[in-house]
């Protein structure tokens, strides 16, 4: 029997003694033995009677059990359901719901809450908590320590991944077995990882980043992963003499600068420091370089697709763009309008076509037809251009486009020259509805620590650098900007809060 992800992934290393996961507790657990565990666990789903192509739903905290939850989906034929442990009981019931899952693994806390709920719906409920207690592990304790490896395709179901759904309800992105290993191979060979690979995993596993990009590459390449539950500044700095990559959002970087233990001796040995889910800013890929003498690769994925493109490991990695397409995935730049493709260096919407890109959104064919097009290219909605090396840079999202008095703004123009002012670490910039102009532009910025920017002279700045429509009707400071757990700004929630700034001016 053939199954190309869990084959690939995971079968390669059975009976392997060499290390996989290095614990918070100090334990080293094997590949071999991290693979008798999710043979357990599969065999614990197969007994509840999970037929392949079932979905589990997983909102359980990050830790090698959840993994081998993972796992054991993959060998069992089952789709993996992760769910951002933030979110609520309610938002829970719609996934549950919308999913269809035949099971719900949760935290034993959230049982109570949450079983009324899979009854509802016809799930069966397991606890799992991040040190292995709970009624799955309990069944899965009792269970062999192999199982034999459920017989998929490439284009078989492996996981669920809902979208954020900041408009909109959430749309659950059907990927396969295919698109998941051929991107987690592609990624692997073009970031040079390799069985001597230890790689500093602080990102949480309900996200494309943490589970498909860098436990999948670890996996393809045959690495170790030092395990933490989440991003620990002291613990990461402590180990990071024994890694040689990391992973992360941006966040991690700007906090590791912030801390002065951070220096070029203690990641002297490192080989790559790897950047995603929300823009990196150039400041921080100078500052970056100048203390440690690496630059940060920056890289550019969505859930329907994990990774698209990604700067070069070797030549040149450009502060402001995601790089190149990678090998075996199309990108092109379209008129939003048309559908077009639109000459090199004008900005339109991003399309990308290649075996990473789902199969279309779960029980929404209208939603599919619109965003997946007959001939394979998927439309990101993420606006883009292709500058005149070739690399491509991100402007925004096409829902983030302000059209005010008829013109087109894309608030990453103007971000740049207010990111670019003294006293400013940050900002956003958002269309806030205006009678006489249909949208105006407004800009929220965060100052550095200890500064008072001065709002005159940025207004004055912007006013030199951009055309008058571009010009930000007001400038408003925060502490801080809103963000999602991957870091990335969550522009409608500032569209909400300013939607009245002009409604009687």
């Amino acid at each position: 029997m053939t199954n190309p992800l869990f084959d690939v992934l995971f079968g390669n290393h059975a009976g392997k003694d060499t290390p996989f996961l290095y614990l918070p507790d100090g334990e080293t657990l094997t590949h071999d033995r991290f693979l008798r565990l999710a043979a357990q666990y599969a065999n614990a789903f197969t007994a509840a009677g999970l037929e392949p192509g079932a979905r589990v739903a997983a909102q359980v905290e990050k830790s090698h059990f959840a993994l081998a939850a993972y796992a054991a989906c993959v060998q069992a034929g089952l789709v993996f359901l992760p769910l951002n442990t933030g979110y609520t009981v309610e938002e829970l019931s719609y996934f549950i719901e919308d999913s269809g899952a035949s099971m719900v693994i949760c935290k034993g806390d959230r049982r109570e809450a949450l079983q009324p709920i899979a009854s509802k719906h016809g799930a069966a409920l397991e606890t799992l908590d991040e040190d292995g207690s709970g009624s799955l592990s309990e069944k899965a304790a009792e269970a062999p320590e192999t199982f034999e490896t459920v017989d998929r395709k490439a284009d078989d179901l492996a996981a669920l991944l809902y979208t954020s759904g900041t408009t909109g309800r959430s749309k659950g992105a059907m990927l396969s077995q295919g698109n998941l290993l051929s991107n987690a191979e592609t990624l692997a060979e073009h970031w040079r990882f390799t069985s001597d690979d230890v790689l500093l995993h602080a990102l949480p596993i309900f996200h494309t980043h943490g589970l498909f990009v860098a436990t999948n590459i670890t996996l393809v390449a045959g690495g170790a992963m030092i395990f933490l539950p989440k991003f620990d500044l002291d613990k990461v700095i402590d180990l990071l003499p024994e890694a040689t990559a990391m992973m992360g959002v941006p966040t991690f970087y700007t906090r590791l600068l912030d801390d002065q233990r951070f220096d070029k001796d203690l990641v002297a040995h490192m080989r790559l420091f790897v950047s995603g889910s929300a823009p990196l800013l150039a400041e921080t890929h100078t500052q970056f370089e100048k203390r440690t003498g690496h630059r940060i690769l920056e890289r550019y994925g969505m859930t329907e697709t994990n990774m698209n493109t990604s700067n070069p490991y070797d030549g040149d990695r450009r502060a402001g763009t995601v790089g190149f397409p990678l090998p075996g995935v199309e990108l092109k730049i379209t008129d939003p309008e048309t559908g077009e493709e639109l000459p090199q260096g004008e900005v339109g919407q991003i399309e990308v076509r290649g075996p990473n890109v789902f199969q279309g959104y779960w029980q929404m064919p209208e939603k599919t037809a619109a965003e997946l097009r007959e001939n394979g290219f998927f439309i990101t909605g993420d606006l883009g251009v292709i500058d005149d090396r070739g690399y491509v840079q991100i402007v925004g999202r096409n829902k983030d486009l302000i059209i005010s008095g008829g013109y087109n703004i894309y608030p990453k123009e103007i971000e740049l020259v207010l990111d670019e002012q003294p006293g400013v670490l940050e900002s956003a910039v958002i269309g806030v509805p205006h009678a006489d102009f249909g949208e105006t532009v407004v800009g929220v910025i965060v100052p550095e620590a200890g500064a008072e920017p001065d709002l005159d002279a940025i207004g004055a700045a912007t006013s030199k650098a951009l055309a008058r429509f571009k010009h930000p009707k007001k400038l408003i400071v925060r502490e801080e900007l809103p963000r999602n757990s991957m870091g990335k700004v969550q522009k409608n929630l500032l569209r909400d809060e300013f939607k009245d700034l002009f409604v009687n001016a």
